[in-house]
Parts: structure tokens; sequence; C-alpha cells
């Protein structure tokens, strides 16, 4: 009896400790992190600065990519305004200059009043952020559904928005992949790693991104009672050229998902099996009924892959490339790939093996490790252009992000809720023995941007303390395992089959 006493004890105050440390995290986010323009709460800066004189290079601007996880907590707690807000916000910023229209901006902040964007001109590198792009759309999509602000997605404005989207993506190119070809450093990973061309995370945010638009796009023919037939007699009516572009662009877009998925399930999925099959193809063919498409020699199918995989693990690789296939390790991509169902729930199951088994590489004393494994030596000297912060083990080769750990919980956990078959008691004791992690070490560390080293002991050499995404992430890894997990489900897209239906 009195070591029931003594648990429940232990239990309660374990409880009352957490409870603070929620408390503590949401009252940095909304009494710090936020800001307002125009009178009204728009987003989160990057980091929150901790001397006021310190400008502490831009990391005081409201970036679209940091603003993602702020956004999904934000509509979790019922902030709709904020969340539409910043979506009309970015909106408004949306380029419309030659080169680059449609594109939404990396990041915006208020100077004297005026709104400056930063669409790649001030960049490192001077590479626009084309994953901010594709989040707009999703995170639009995202909170029509939880919101029910139906009105909102109907609007002109929105509606052109997307249209001027789905210009920028769904044009003719040279080339008939229907991947979107980016530079080094158009995503999470914003310095040179040598990941130019088709990296594993745009392709997934790709995905997402067009489902999202095909969505709110219905959505508003839907509201016109448009049906195709019907456009397609209206269309010299002038007044009816946005419902052309809409049911042209829908149409272009949903046979593009189509493509793409059959693509990336052919040529990213690679498991033990696959591996043996790519390293026995014939190199050197041509025509239109080849097996190596890609010739991609054997030579260049790495050694630690074998002992990687194992009997029953199965990732995205992280890039397809004539002849350099990039077998590393993307946790972005794959986490994304699962939750957007983009790869079939059996992959799934085989994804969350694979990152179960190789635990100790992934998670190890800080998750989550952003790829795996590094560039180092001569790789890392050529392909990075000896980038001090990318470092073997640093920042964004190989580093561990804490930003990172929310988007495997909510891929996990939907998994869990569609499927019995998945090995629930591991997953479940990862999920808690790496929120424990969080837990304890983020405060200690003052929630700091990334981890370096191996095993993710070491604060990142350059990392912002009171970095806002590992602050919002801890809050929604909280969420999801200990008040609701039902809301894994929020960031639902339309299927497949709901989009043919429709």
């Amino acid at each position: 009896m009195e070591h029931r006493s003594i648990k429940f004890i232990d239990k309660l105050r374990q409880e009352m400790k957490e409870e603070l440390l929620v408390q503590l995290a949401k009252s940095i986010l909304y009494e710090q992190a936020l800001v307002k323009i125009d009178g009204e709460f728009v987003g989160a800066v990057a980091s929150i600065p901790q001397n006021k004189n310190s400008q502490d290079l831009n990391y005081n601007e409201i970036f679209i990519r940091d603003n993602v996880p702020v956004m999904i907590y934000l509509l979790l707690e019922g902030r709709f305004e904020i969340v539409r807000h910043f979506l009309n916000t970015c909106l408004r910023l949306q380029s419309d200059h030659f080169q680059t229209r449609g594109i939404f901006p990396t990041s915006f902040v208020e100077v004297e009043g005026k709104l400056i964007a930063d669409y790649g001109q001030r960049a490192i590198g001077r590479v626009c952020s084309v994953d901010a792009s594709l989040w707009w759309v999703i995170l639009a999509y995202i909170y029509v559904q939880r919101s029910g602000d139906r009105q909102w997605a109907i609007t002109s404005e929105v509606q052109i928005g997307i249209q001027k989207f789905l210009n920028l993506i769904l044009h003719p190119s040279f080339r008939d992949a229907p991947t979107l070809f980016v530079p080094d450093g158009a995503f999470m990973i914003d310095r040179v790693l040598d990941v130019w061309g088709n990296p594993l995370e745009i392709q997934a945010l790709l995905y997402g991104a067009l489902l999202s638009a095909v969505g709110l796009i219905q959505m508003d023919l839907d509201d016109k009672g448009c049906t195709e037939k019907q456009a397609k007699e209206d269309l010299r009516d002038p007044e009816n050229a946005l419902i052309g572009q809409q049911i042209f662009r829908k149409s272009y877009a949903i046979a593009w998902i189509k493509k793409l998925r059959s693509y990336m399930l052919k040529h990213y999925w690679v498991n033990s099996k696959i591996v043996q099959t790519i390293r026995r193809r014939p190199t050197e063919q041509y025509g239109d009924r080849v097996t190596n498409e890609y010739n991609i020699q054997t030579e260049t199918i790495p050694h630690w892959l074998q002992e990687w995989l194992g009997d029953k693990g199965g990732y995205l690789i992280g890039n397809v490339r004539t002849g350099r296939p990039d077998f590393r390790f993307f946790t972005l991509g794959n986490c994304l790939s699962a939750t957007f169902d983009l790869i079939s729930s059996t992959q799934q199951r085989s994804l969350f093996h694979l990152m179960y088994q190789n635990r100790a590489d992934l998670f190890a004393q800080m998750p989550l490790r952003i790829c795996h494994p590094p560039l180092q030596n001569e790789d890392w000297r050529k392909k990075t252009g000896f980038d001090r912060k990318n470092l073997p083990w640093c920042y964004h080769n190989a580093g561990h992000w804490p930003c990172l750990f929310w988007f495997f919980v909510m891929a996990t956990l939907r998994h869990k809720q569609r499927q019995s078959s998945v090995d629930n008691l591991a997953i479940d004791l990862l999920l808690q023995d790496n929120y424990e992690i969080l837990s304890k070490r983020l405060p200690r560390e003052h929630w700091a941007e990334y981890f370096d080293g191996p095993n993710g002991v070491w604060v990142g050499q350059q990392a912002r303390l009171y970095q806002t995404w590992t602050i919002v992430s801890f809050l929604l890894t909280h969420h999801f395992l200990k008040v609701n997990p039902a809301d894994v489900n929020i960031m639902d897209l339309p299927s497949l089959k709901d989009i043919k239906n429709a």
C-alpha cells in the first residue's frame, strides 16, 4: 500500500512538472515570440533575441518555414484569426515579378511600417526557399479544414493566389520527370550540402501542395455549382476566365500528382530486395525499354546501406540524379511522405521499423538527426565548399534538430490509428523515451536551435537559443502524446481517391 502511494505521489509530481514546463513554453511563444503587424498577431520570429539591441542576423524575421509548427499549434489552440492573418500577409507578399511570379517569400519583417520580404535576394547563396511556397498552400488547406472557414478559401484573392502558384509549378520544361528541380539550399537544408536537383523534401512537399491546391480549387467550384462541362461551354465569357484556369489546372495537377507518386515509388523507394536488384542491373542502356534509366553503377551504392536497411527496413532516398543517386536518409522528407500518404501503409511500417532499428543514430541523445550519414573528409570539402557551419555531425550535415521530432510523432501516431499491425509497444516506448529527453534537455539548454556531434550531446556551435520552432515542437509533441492523440489528423490532405470522386 505504501509503495503504491509513493508511486502515485511521484506520478503527480511528474505531471505537475510537465504542466509547469508546458505553461512556460506557451508563455514564451505568446508573450515573446509572436509579433504584430497591422495591430494583429501575424506570426513568430525565428528566435527570441536575448539582447534587445542585437539584430542577430535575420532571426528576428517571420519565416514561412519556421512558422509551420507555430500555425499548426495555433490551429490546435483555436487561434484561427492569427493563422488567417499570417496566410493573408504571405498572400499579399506573393511575388508578381516576371521571373519569380507566384512564389511566396522566405521571410518578411516590418521596418518603419513597411513590410520587407526576402525572395532569396538577401539569403546566403541568394537562393529562394522553394519550400515556403509549397508550405503556404498546404497550410491554407489545413487552416480551412480545421477552422471550417470555407468563405476565406473561395475568395478571389486566395483562388488567384493558388492559380499563380500552380502556374509557377505546372509549366513546360526541358525535363519529362514530374519532380521539381531546385538548386542547393532551397529548403530546410538552406546551405550547400549536395542536395541540388530533385531532393526528397521538395518532392514530398510538392505532392502535399498539389493535393492541397486541388482541394481548395474544388471548394470554390463546388460553391459556384460549376461542372467541368459547364465551364468549358462558358470559357469565352471573360467573367469565367478564372473558372477556366481552375478547371484546366486542377485536371493538370491531378495528372501530375498521379505521375509524381508513381515516379517516387519507382525511383526513390529502396529496401534490401530493391538494392540487390539495382546492383545487378546492366548499365549503358539506351532506348525506351531499359531497366536502369539513370545509369546507376554498382560502386555508387554505399556499403553502410546493407546494415542500415536490415531485412525489414525501407525508406525514400534523398535524391535521384543521373549516375549519382543520393542514398542519404533525410528525416523530414520521409516523415512528410508518410504523413501525406505518398508511401503506402506497408511502406510506412518499413520506414518506422528502419527508424526504430537505427534509433541509436537518428535519435541518440537529442531527437532527431536531420540526415544520415554526414558528408566527411574530401566529400565535405568539395560538396559544401568548406562550409564551417556544415562540418560533419554539425548543423544540417547530420546535426540533431529537436524541431523535427513532432513530425515523427505525427507520422507514427497517424499510422498507428489506421493500422493495427504496427508494433505499437516499440513505437510507444521510443516516443515516450524521446519525449522525456526533450522535456529534460530543452529547458536546460535554453531551447537551442540544433545540437552537434554523433550523439547530439553538444549544443550547436552556432545555434541560436530560444528558437521558436524548438519550443513549439515540444508543445506539439506534448499535445499529441499527452493531450489529444486524435489531433494528428490535422495534417490530413485530400486523398487521390477523394480527388478522383470529386
